[in-house]
């Protein structure tokens, strides 16, 4: 088990509820083609006893192709991640698991992969990053890597990179923020951070620490560019209510959904073409792992 606390601190206000919900459904519709993307299965109002209302949402995540050669050696072909997130926004927690298409031939390369999970928590505070603290409550004697990621400075990947969506060059109409540069921390108005606590699980021997490490480049390279493009995109979801925010957010899952499940209507024969030859892949890999 390996835990990271990541500061994402953010050129907005704590009132950035708004822009989060907006740039996760603007996100998950771009980042969906092919059958590949996120598919919405759940989004509903949530009572907590602990934390008051929030919001419960349950997605698919399909992403084979983007898995590097080793991993996708060991995975079925037809996969998913199953994330279910609870917003009581300022504090949510995120929780995925794999998920595979339930077939006789696919229960084998299946059987390891509830050993992987990633946990995410976050909360939101307006400070500079400067709460070291914050999870001590629900981490307290744990140790932790602790990663300042700046959004405009730290790279993404470059198939991801856009030059509008760069916090370096974007700069905003309606706000007049924008065009961050080097020490634009110590004197942006407003400013807040995005404080995550991330566990990722992976208890397979011989596989624990390259998952475990290569996980949290994906979960870090991911959160960074959503923070980036919400920045990005304030001046699409600045002026919205959350009555706004929630019409738009329905209208994505149905687009992005119609993209993603067109794709995932294979009939049996068709998976278990795949899954047979996936099987003997994986048998393969396991009696001689560096062939």
């Amino acid at each position: 088990v390996h835990l990271y606390l990541i500061h994402f601190v953010l050129g907005l206000a704590l009132q950035y509820r708004i822009g989060q919900l907006y740039m996760i459904s603007k996100h998950s519709h771009e980042q969906s083609d092919r059958g590949e993307g996120v598919e919405v299965v759940q989004n509903e109002p949530y009572e907590d006893p602990n934390h008051g209302n929030g919001q419960l949402t349950e997605k698919r995540v399909y992403l084979n192709s983007k898995l590097p050669s080793w991993a996708r050696a060991v995975v079925p072909k037809i996969f998913y991640v199953t994330e279910k997130a609870w917003n009581y926004y300022p504090y949510t927690i995120t929780a995925r698991r794999i998920s595979c298409v339930k077939h006789t031939f696919l229960l084998l390369q299946c059987s390891f992969l509830p050993k992987f999970s990633i946990h995410i928590e976050t909360k939101y505070e307006d400070n500079k990053g400067s709460n070291d603290s914050i999870f001590d409550k629900e981490a307290k004697d744990l140790e932790r890597e602790v990663c300042f990621i700046d959004i405009a400075s730290d790279e993404i990947p470059e198939r991801y990179y856009k030059e509008s969506e760069d916090p370096k060059y974007f700069k905003s109409q309606k706000t007049g923020r924008g065009q961050l540069k080097e020490g634009w921390r110590e004197t942006h108005q407003p400013i807040m951070c995005s404080y995550k606590l991330v566990t990722v699980k992976f208890e397979v021997w011989g596989l624990q620490t390259r998952v475990e490490q290569f996980v949290h480049k994906v979960v870090r390279d991911i959160l960074l560019i959503g923070h980036r493009q919400a920045f990005a995109w304030v001046d699409e979801w600045y002026d919205m209510t959350m009555d706004d925010v929630r019409e738009y957010e329905k209208n994505m899952h149905e687009k992005t959904n119609i993209k993603v499940c067109n794709q995932h209507s294979s009939t049996v024969d068709e998976i278990e073409s795949h899954a047979k030859a996936r099987v003997c892949q994986f048998l393969k890999h396991i009696a001689h792992p560096h062939t």
